[in-house]
């Protein structure tokens, strides 16, 4: 054996050998150090793994994925973890590794690149490329030998390698195309953001509508909360009502399903069904702050309160797992468990009926069990019997006795579920995704009127402020450690920005507004395309890609230029600023012409435009008064109470403080109480209404719309 070497044999009854450990055991990231002890001599991706590619002439193998990524798991088992398929790899390639949540940039450009060969993407994503990191062949998940029509990994490398010998110049001519290739769909023509772009969004949804099961399209199902957003947003702006039933089904067919985890609160992934009952059980804190979000303003729209516990029980779940005690949260809980895929969340009748004694008629009755394929121990998963409003009128009780019982049989499950082992966690903290539940905690403390959520919210800002910036001020995307540390992307620094943002909607603290100015500054300097419009991945400074990637398409969370735009038109509505205004118009513009084709892939940016003064769906109150007044407040909570998402609410206090929002606002110069009385301000485009103190006359006018929405929610 050779030195850092020990015998092992796993998966084999024979004496073998494989390393102790590879270089990413000096790596931070969970995901990497799953892979620090696989025979594969592993690089993480850097200059270290390039330069022996070029030396030693030898391609490069790239697979990305991330730590909860089941299918990643799998194909460590059958081939990063079997010494055949290192040998192979350690021959004849320089292998590297990259978790997707670290280097997004990279995982951006080789899924666009894999999309583009194979109209498909997904974790793990394979790579083969040249030393100089252009790539000839990409895929996803391959098993170690070829079955069911699939090749097998062994089968692809031995041929790779063979060509790399024999025919190497077609790889490069094939790779220089891709490459060209690739360059060309980031330059789109720009095009014209209006409301007929939101009619052909909202058409696209609607053919795409699942109107049995809710959601879009067929299995698997992905929740999407953006859709939700837009069409919440397209109803209030049109009376459309069919997009309000559409939202309505999809987020009561998701809580409902074993999509929801209705032990612990939280949402899985997506679900490999179309009926939203099987999932796939990781679980992201990106798509458990796309729910909030999406749940909150369901909640906010209609007033029904299904979608407000929606929204509570899903910060529970998050601030109890996923919160760091040294500040921000964690990135996700894995699928897997010690005992098995999902196993965590699974159950059987007998356990149940053991756990609830007496009470498991009623469970039966409350819920359904959905055996999961392929399970040995014939464990079900827990969905919903039915909605609220059946079980109702099925059981004969109140709606408070339903909500109690529930509770109860909940709570005793969750209990005995705290004995089993736990999946494991991504203990990473990322800047973008803490930002984008930093952004949902805040609309939730507003819209719910809970002020721990907006003191969580401006705790973990903080924290990010205080440990994601590095000795020039600019922001990271993973502190990492020292050498560790992750420059930021444009993702980080957009919702970065929106998350202060929306803590001022919550808070009237206009030193949030400061902090958004001070990091879009940032952005505009270094990630603006001035040419094309819009915002680059990466910084200017950023020289290890070969291409410069730039986001249109809204995925499981929206892209940065969409979160970008929308910063960009409320900073230019805040203070005035005409250069916000023109980057806003820029990129909405990019936007557009990349989507043109297809608007319902970025209907994050729909959602956005529909309230944007792009289409006229917009209003801006000013409130003067002293914070401390009552009659401030319940103007406040007067116009917060609204299903109004164009409408910008401005607090402008009397004395010094004043003064100084004048400075940064100059919406609000001039605008004073009315014979010592707390005083509102509505404006609609250029016409402004006579200033009025009562409540009620506020609501009247905020009611003042299109004859074809819907009425306020007046409660």
């Amino acid at each position: 054996m050779q030195p850092g070497e020990y015998p092992d044999t796993h998966n084999s009854g024979t004496m073998q050998t494989r390393r102790s450990s590879n270089r990413l055991a000096r790596e931070t990231s969970p995901y990497l150090l799953q892979h620090a002890s696989n025979p594969v001599d592993w690089y993480p991706w850097g200059g270290e793994a390039f330069s022996r590619a070029k030396r030693e002439d030898r391609p490069l193998f790239l697979s990305i994925g991330y730590s909860a990524c089941h299918w990643c798991h799998v194909m460590a088992r059958e081939s990063f973890e079997n010494n055949e398929v290192a040998g192979i790899l350690n021959k004849h390639f320089v292998c590297i590794k990259v978790d997707r949540e670290e280097r997004p940039d990279v995982d951006s450009v080789y899924m666009g690149i894999c999309q583009q060969l194979t109209g498909q993407g997904g974790w793990p994503l394979t790579i083969i490329m040249t030393p100089e990191k252009k790539p000839f062949f990409a895929g996803t998940y391959f098993p170690k030998t070829g079955r069911a029509g699939m090749p097998g990994l062994t089968d692809i490398l031995i041929t790779i390698a063979n060509l790399w010998e024999t025919r190497r110049d077609e790889l490069y001519a094939a790779a220089e195309q891709i490459l060209s290739d690739a360059h060309l769909l980031h330059k789109s023509p720009s095009g014209d953001p209006d409301r007929h772009l939101l009619d052909k969004g909202f058409r696209e949804l609607a053919a795409q509508f699942d109107s049995a099961n809710g959601g879009f399209g067929r299995a698997p199902k992905f929740p999407a909360p953006h859709n939700i957003l837009f069409l919440l947003r397209y109803w209030q702006m049109t009376g459309e009502n069919r997009a309000l039933d559409m939202a309505e089904q999809t987020l009561d067919a998701i809580r409902q399903g074993g999509i929801w985890d209705h032990v612990g609160g939280g949402m899985h992934r997506y679900a490999t069904d179309a009926r939203w009952l099987v999932p796939h059980f990781e679980k992201m804190l990106s798509d458990q702050a796309m729910l909030v979000l999406a749940s909150t303003e369901a909640y906010a729209a209609t007033g029904k309160i299904r979608y407000r516990t929606i929204a509570e029980e899903c910060i529970a779940y998050v601030l109890r797992e996923l919160r760091d005690p040294g500040g921000g949260f964690y990135t996700a809980e894995d699928a897997d468990s010690p005992a098995g895929e999902g196993a965590y969340y699974l159950w059987t009748e007998e356990e149940i009926a053991r756990i609830l004694g007496l009470d498991a008629a009623f469970a039966s009755i409350l819920f359904s069990l959905t055996p999961l394929p392929g399970s040995e121990k014939h464990a079900s998963i827990i969905s919903a019997a039915g909605p609220d409003p059946v079980l109702l009128k099925n059981l004969g009780i109140t709606e408070q006795e339903l909500i109690s019982r529930r509770a109860g049989i909940l709570r005793r499950l969750a209990h005995e579920r705290e004995k089993r082992p736990k999946p494991a966690r991504d203990t990473k903290i990322l800047t973008d995704t803490n930002a984008l539940f930093c952004t949902a905690l805040a609309r939730a403390g507003r819209v719910l009127g809970n002020p721990s959520y907006t003191d969580a919210a401006a705790c973990t800002l903080r924290f990010l402020l205080q440990n994601m910036r590095n000795g020039e001020g600019r922001i990271l995307h993973h502190s990492g450690g020292g050498e560790h540390a992750v420059p930021g992307f444009a993702d980080d620094y957009a919702h970065l920005v929106a998350a202060h943002i929306e803590l001022y909607k919550a808070t009237s603290d206009i030193a949030c507004i400061k902090e958004a100015v001070t990091i879009n500054a940032l952005l505009l300097t270094h990630y603006r395309d001035k040419e094309g419009g819009g915002f680059f991945t990466t910084a200017d400074t950023a020289v290890d890609l070969p291409v410069q990637k730039k986001e249109w398409y809204d995925g499981a969370v929206p892209s940065a230029n969409t979160t970008a735009f929308e910063n960009l038109t409320a900073l230019y509505r805040l203070t005035g600023n005409d250069v916000f205004n023109e980057a806003a118009l820029e990129c909405a513009r990019f936007i557009t012409g990349a989507a043109s084709r297809a608007p319902h892939a970025v209907t994050g940016f729909l959602a956005a435009l529909a309230c944007s003064p792009l289409t006229g769906n917009t209003q801006d109150l000013v409130i003067a008064g002293d914070p401390a007044n009552a009659g401030t407040q319940t103007l406040l909570a007067v116009a917060r109470r609204q299903y109004l998402p164009g409408l910008l609410i401005l607090l402008r206090p009397p004395g010094k403080a004043g003064d100084e929002v004048d400075t940064v606002f100059p919406v609000v110069q001039g605008k004073v109480p009315h014979e010592g009385k707390a005083t509102a301000y509505l404006c609609t485009g250029l016409a402004c209404l006579p200033p009025v103190s009562d409540p009620q006359e506020l609501v009247n006018q905020l009611s003042m719309r299109d004859k074809k929405n819907r009425p306020l929610n007046k409660g």
